[in-house]
């Protein structure tokens, strides 16, 4: 086995391995918004309304602030 036959071995099973872990990100995603725990795609539009007196994206409440 030479270096050339590693490196396509190796590159192989990274590239996999970036493959489950990019579909298991997405069913987090599709998972936490479909269990009502969060809505990632209201988070999208951060960049759109950016001004300083738009509505925030979530209402922080009392019961959440860490102290």
């Amino acid at each position: 086995m030479d270096i050339g036959t590693i490196q396509a071995y190796a590159y192989f099973f990274f590239t996999a391995f970036l493959v489950v872990v990019l579909y298991a990100y997405i069913y987090h995603l599709y998972s936490s918004q479909w269990k009502g725990k969060r809505d990632y795609e209201k988070y999208g539009n951060i960049a759109l309304h950016d001004e300083i007196d738009d509505k925030p994206v979530e209402e922080i409440s009392k019961n959440d602030e860490k102290k």
